[in-house]
């Protein structure tokens, strides 16, 4: 299977995604200001669903967000 198509779907945990597409890892860095600390550092093995839920942050824009810098 080929990453051409990259596929960053809400099940997938932060450390998933940011092994995969390096690049989201600012994505991440922008979104620590609305989360109020580290995302990566706090929630790196839980699902994009869930960083988004703990931190009310809109789960579609954040996809947006990573689809386009992966």
């Amino acid at each position: 299977m080929s990453d051409s198509k990259k596929i960053i779907r809400p099940e997938l945990t932060v450390l998933d995604i940011v092994s995969r597409y390096r690049k989201t890892e600012e994505v991440f860095k922008r979104y620590d200001a609305l989360a109020g600390e580290c995302i990566c550092c706090q929630a790196l093995f839980e699902s994009l669903r869930d960083v988004a839920e703990k931190y009310h942050l809109d789960l579609k824009e954040l996809l947006a967000d990573l689809e386009v810098a992966g």
